[in-house]
């Protein structure tokens, strides 16, 4: 499987939007993140310590639900947009003088090092990278051996009624195509993950007027279809898209469905069959030379 980034999302609208997103944790992402917080019950390994990527809009009540689960045991949070980072160590991190501080784990705000953790949780973040294979590859590079993964994102058939709505009209494509669960299998295959488990369920929420439907859209994410609307669109069209949107409304309330795939993958010991032309990290080295299998 060759290394490709999406051809439906705009690299540079990808790094845009991951510095200019809302600091807020989206009620979906926080309900996504309780039920894949649930699926931890049926986890036997219990990790000595774990990172959360982008915990902000990750879901910081999602945060709080791990920290209970793996209390005393340290936590890396890594949260590359400095505004949200700070938001995040306000919401987290246990006043000095306050005697929970004294038995609380170690927080360290910055990422894990490689093979320095046995959990990484990555909640509704993989479907808006601009190369989710090289952000694969970071969460492997971070767990150390039979350490596991459990992450959330968005799938294909997400926002069907938009996309359909703005197909009928002409218009440029609604938002960029998201991957399929079993695409998501391959990749974490290929960056050397074992026994990927995925899952897939669909939400459907209803909402009283066209307005709240799209802030709550805005408040998700954005359009990285490098064949969006080049421009600002108007007064007018956002008048027209409301009125198609109460039109196309069954019952009074406007239905948007959300397509939410859940992963779950291991990280197993090297298997490396070495020749002339083999390359092996030094990490991969020590882990197969500590357990004795070439």
């Amino acid at each position: 499987m060759a290394h490709e980034t999406p051809p439906t999302i705009d690299p540079v609208a990808a790094a845009r939007w991951l510095q200019a997103a809302p600091a807020l944790s989206p009620w979906l992402h926080e309900e996504v993140a309780r039920r894949m917080e649930e699926r931890l019950e049926w986890i036997t390994l219990k990790p000595s310590a774990w990172a959360h990527w982008y915990p902000l809009r990750s879901g910081l009540q999602a945060h709080a639900l791990l920290s209970k689960r793996f209390a005393a045991i340290p936590c890396y949070v890594v949260e590359p947009v400095p505004a949200h980072a700070q938001q995040v160590h306000a919401a987290v991190d246990t006043p000095w003088w306050k005697p929970a501080r004294w038995t609380a784990a170690a927080t360290h705000f910055e990422a894990p090092p490689d093979a320095g953790v046995q959990m990484v949780w990555s909640n509704m973040a993989l479907h808006m990278a601009a190369d989710p294979q090289a952000l694969i590859a970071r969460w492997h590079r971070a767990l150390a051996v039979d350490g596991y993964l459990m992450f959330s994102c968005l799938g294909p058939d997400t926002a069907r009624e938009l996309r359909a709505l703005y197909a009928e009209q002409g218009w440029s494509p609604a938002g960029h195509a998201f991957t399929d669960m079993h695409d998501w299998g391959d990749m974490l295959v290929h960056a050397g993950f074992a026994e990927p488990v995925m899952d897939m369920e669909r939400i459907t929420l209803t909402f009283e007027s066209p307005a709240r439907l799209l802030q709550e859209l805005r408040e998700l994410g954005c359009n990285l279809h490098p064949g969006r609307f080049p421009g600002l669109r108007g007064r007018q069209w956002r008048q027209q898209l409301e009125v198609l949107l109460v039109r196309a409304a069954e019952s009074g309330r406007l239905p948007l469905t959300f397509e939410v795939i859940y992963g779950h993958a291991l990280k197993p010991q090297p298997r490396v069959r070495l020749d002339a032309r083999s390359a092996v990290s030094l990490q991969d080295m020590r882990t197969m030379l500590q357990s004795g299998k070439p």
